[in-house]
């Protein structure tokens, strides 16, 4: 029940996760950054499954490859979904058949889009438009208009309840880390957030 844009600067190398969902939390369980690359990790979350995801990349796995492992892993793998873009810009996303409609991703050089418990494919494509159309902004400002864009696209029929941004740059710890844990518009609260902490 989640909507997501997984993503990389292609000029900084920087990359992070900026998510929405009518779940509590998200950004607590569904979100991991590292050196190696970004996971977005959604539908039934699993954060032991997305801290593997990303020790694969970390480990030298190309995202499809990392995918390929954790779904054999994975008991019930057509309830899940993930998104990857590794540090050198790959990327690779699984939609598991056994997510509600409307379900998805778009996979490109530098990003992934997806969302389930969608109001239509038309959120996805949004999302990926958002944030290509803004390439020379900073990721943390390309990340967040891709999600404002899914939402104003139509986001989940019933609303979204929480919402995140966090990214990594060269640094051990993560550059940005902002959450909205329950709000009626929490894409809004997180970008009043974001606007304070620039």
């Amino acid at each position: 029940m989640t909507f997501t844009i997984v993503g990389r600067c292609k000029r900084t190398g920087q990359r992070g996760v900026a998510m929405a969902t009518s779940s509590p939390a998200v950004g607590n369980r569904c979100a991991f950054v590292s050196h190696a690359g970004a996971v977005g990790f959604q539908a039934i979350a699993e954060p032991r499954l997305g801290a593997l995801t990303l020790k694969l990349l970390e480990d030298g796995y190309h995202p499809k490859g990392a995918i390929d492992q954790v779904t054999k892993t994975d008991p019930w793998p057509g309830k899940r979904q993930i998104g990857i873009v590794d540090s050198d810009g790959r990327s690779a996303g699984f939609t598991g058949d056994g997510n509600i409609p409307w379900m998805g991703h778009i996979a490109g050089e530098n990003f992934v889009a997806m969302g389930n418990v969608l109001a239509g494919p038309q959120v996805v494509e949004a999302i990926a438009e958002g944030f290509h159309d803004n390439e020379d902004d900073i990721l943390e400002e390309r990340l967040m208009r891709a999600v404002e864009t899914g939402r104003d696209a139509g986001g989940q029929p019933e609303g979204q309840l929480s919402a995140s941004i966090l990214t990594f740059g060269h640094q051990s710890q993560s550059r940005c880390d902002l959450r909205v844990d329950v709000s009626e518009e929490p894409v809004k609260e997180l970008r009043r957030i974001f606007e304070w902490f620039k």
